[in-house]
């Protein structure tokens, strides 16, 4: 039996996650966490029965209490709660689907807990990955990723030696503005950017993917997930989404994981590495599919990728700073406040005005959040 924490439960990452807890009798779920979705975490109670339950506030905890007030149930709240559900001592993986940098914190005591991490939390690598992989290395935990791209090259990595590899080719879909130029993008609509072709997604991670900021997150993450130079991951747009990613080794040989998309394949891998289990998914016909195509990223009309590699080059606390306008670029945007275009925008602008910061500690990490937050309010709202 293999007990976990769902950190993030109510979202995409999380409920998909509870669907392969449903789908398998030696899985148990020994704490859960949501920020505000009350409801739904009482009815995630009432199934799956943790030991322990966090959300965002004392308020919403007192909320949950009188739901639950039938359960074998501990509700906690805020950080010291969620940091509680990351170190449990019954789980053995903790599943961090939080988003945003609020999963930093817990990430890490988990991993002193000597906790694997099933990690679908972007944030955490993109902004800390310099403190996170060596913890990981000094507590021997298993940084498993969630990401369907990210588990597609830990799965072509699979007994394959990390110093053979030439090239980490990372693929996009392109979004649903694929082949677009700024110009044709300026009157884009909340409701068209959610439109991904071929994800379901959270609201959040959808925009980021419209703006092609996702795949630069996702470039920052590989660099520390696979210890490789920048230079060497390369961005392939792939529209039909089936090979998840590949990865080209020094011979020239490349292997690739390919499937139809589906996160709780990923999910389901992460939980049970090294062992594959069988799930009840769409399998990919080759001949109903009959061609994949390939396309070079666009940079000039897709600048949050560019982007975010000059913050990947710059490094320091210059991820962060992408990061965190990013977050509030996108809230903006969903609450129409801002344009489609105006979200690379902010995030050049706060690139520009942090103050460089070569290795920055946890404080730090999260006062760069802070200031970004104050600098994009103090304009924006």
């Amino acid at each position: 039996m293999k007990y976990i924490s769902v950190l993030g439960s109510t979202g995409s990452i999380g409920t998909q996650t509870l669907d392969v807890v449903r789908k398998n009798n030696d899985l148990k779920v020994a704490a859960l966490s949501a920020g505000s979705n009350v409801k739904l975490l009482a009815e995630q109670i009432r199934e799956f029965r943790p030991l322990l339950a966090c959300v965002g506030s004392d308020e919403l905890a007192e909320e949950l209490k009188l739901l639950t007030k039938d359960c074998f149930v501990r509700i906690v709240s805020g950080m010291e709660g969620l940091i509680e559900a990351a170190v449990i001592k019954e789980a053995q993986i903790v599943v961090t689907a939080i988003v945003g940098m609020i999963g930093i914190r817990p990430t890490i005591a988990a991993i002193r807990a000597g906790k694997d991490i099933a990690l679908a939390n972007k944030e955490t690598l993109v902004t800390a990955g310099h403190i996170i992989m060596p913890l990981a290395s000094e507590y021997r935990v298993k940084i498993l990723p969630v990401d369907s791209e990210h588990s597609a090259i830990f799965q072509s990595l699979n007994g394959e030696p990390r110093a053979k590899i030439e090239k980490i080719l990372l693929t996009a879909s392109g979004g649903p503005f694929r082949g677009r130029t700024t110009e044709q993008m300026k009157a884009v609509k909340v409701e068209d950017a959610l439109k991904h072709p071929n994800w379901a997604m959270g609201r959040k991670i959808t925009i980021d993917s419209a703006t092609m900021v996702n795949k630069g997150l996702e470039v920052m993450e590989a660099r520390w997930l696979f210890d490789v130079e920048l230079s060497d991951i390369c961005v392939i747009v792939h529209p039909q989404s089936v090979i998840h990613s590949m990865v080209q080794f020094v011979d020239g040989g490349i292997i690739a994981q390919l499937g139809m998309p589906d996160m709780r394949l990923p999910i389901q891998y992460a939980l049970y590495y090294p062992d594959r289990r069988f799930l009840d998914s769409k399998r990919l016909d080759f001949f109903a599919l009959q061609s994949m195509t390939f396309e070079k990223p666009d940079l000039e009309n897709f600048k949050g990728l560019a982007l975010a590699y000059q913050a990947a080059e710059r490094g320091g606390n210059i991820p962060t700073a992408f990061n965190a306008a990013n977050e509030k670029a996108v809230a903006l945007f969903l609450d129409g406040k801002i344009g489609f275009l105006q979200i690379p925008q902010l995030i050049e602008r706060a690139m520009e005005e942090t103050n460089y910061i070569e290795n920055p500690s946890v404080e730090e990490i999260l006062a760069t959040e802070r200031s970004v937050y104050e600098l994009i309010e103090s304009r924006w709202e």
